[in-house]
């Protein structure tokens, strides 16, 4: 096989996945593997999740093997947040038993055995969607773009200028901590009114729950909103009005040709983007953040290993 192949990563709050990726934003088929994560798991029952879906991949290369050694290029992790770049180290909010945890570390002591020397690139998950929307998405011909996946949590990268925008630290893009006006819902970071506490899928269905909504999920929230339910039609116009608010913000301050908005959250119903779009129109005078296009996603959810993999097919991108 003489295509060339990214091993891409990407560790979330449920759930860690491995992939070989192609050149063209292709996933092979057959190498994709996906493991646990948690809040409620170990140090190091995360580290054996990792080795498992590496392992995984791994028994793909060989010289023997489906693919050659010689066709990896790199691995490229996408990781929640916060990270730490210079230590190549991760902080996420919703594993705390991995703060300051030396993530490229033990990718590469995982991987270095089998394909050796090849580097390991880690960046905020956010900023890896943003690239896979840029690369093979809906942000496809767009240099400024910020991508955001709404979800679980909130989370988000930026593109300014065709380069991504890590920040000093790796964390800049970080969407879902901007707070937004008219809210005070706590946030674990320390904040008051953050984006995600105000518009992630959890988070949207305890405030209708508040309201007298009976439901527990995401899904049964969007079918209530699909049968016209009012709770849960005001529950999605309060999120995508937050989610409005953030992006009109973020576009006031660094001026976006495009949004692109993933997760599973997004797809509650049309009208969160109705919503979004909307608030930001209310930025009446500022033309140049009124300009932007809000669009959902046109990745499945193979888009964040897309996304990892893009730190080794896209270096050149890559700050």
């Amino acid at each position: 096989m003489s295509e060339l192949f990214a091993i891409a990563l990407d560790i979330g709050g449920t759930k860690v996945e491995a992939a070989l990726v192609d050149g063209h934003g292709a996933v092979l088929a057959g190498s994709r593997h996906r493991a646990p994560t948690g809040r409620e798991r170990s140090a190091e029952q995360l580290a054996d999740s990792v080795r498992t879906v590496l392992d995984g991949v791994l028994a793909l290369i060989g010289p023997d093997a489906a693919v050659s050694p010689a066709s990896v290029l790199g691995v490229g992790i996408g990781a929640a947040g916060p990270v730490n770049l210079a230590e190549a180290r991760v902080s996420p909010l919703n594993m705390p038993v991995w703060d300051d945890y030396p993530l490229s570390a033990l990718v590469a002591d995982i991987v270095h055995p089998v394909v050796p020397g090849i580097p390991v690139t880690l960046r905020l998950d956010g900023l890896c969607i943003t690239l896979a929307e840029h690369w093979v998405g809906a942000a496809s011909g767009h240099d400024n773009v910020l991508g955001m996946i709404v979800s679980t949590g909130v989370g988000g990268g930026l593109i300014l200028g065709g380069r991504t925008v890590p920040g000093p630290t790796g964390n800049a893009g970080h969407v879902g901590h901007l707070e937004v006006g008219g809210h005070e819902d706590a946030c674990p970071c320390g904040g008051s009114g953050c984006l995600e506490a105000v518009a992630s899928g959890p988070r949207t269905v305890a405030w209708a729950n508040g309201q007298g909504w009976v439901g527990d999920t995401g899904e049964q929230l969007a079918a209530a909103v699909a049968a016209g339910d009012p709770v849960a039609l005001r529950a999605v116009e309060r999120s995508g009005r937050a989610i409005g608010r953030a992006i009109a913000s973020a576009a006031s301050l660094v001026d976006l040709d495009v949004v692109a908005i993933g997760g599973g959250f997004s797809h509650v119903s049309p009208l969160l983007f109705e919503h979004a779009r909307a608030a930001v129109a209310e930025r009446a005078t500022f033309g140049y953040v009124t300009r932007l296009q809000i669009v959902p996603s046109a990745l499945s959810g193979e888009g964040p290993l897309i996304g990892a993999a893009a730190l080794i097919h896209r270096a050149e991108m890559v700050g």
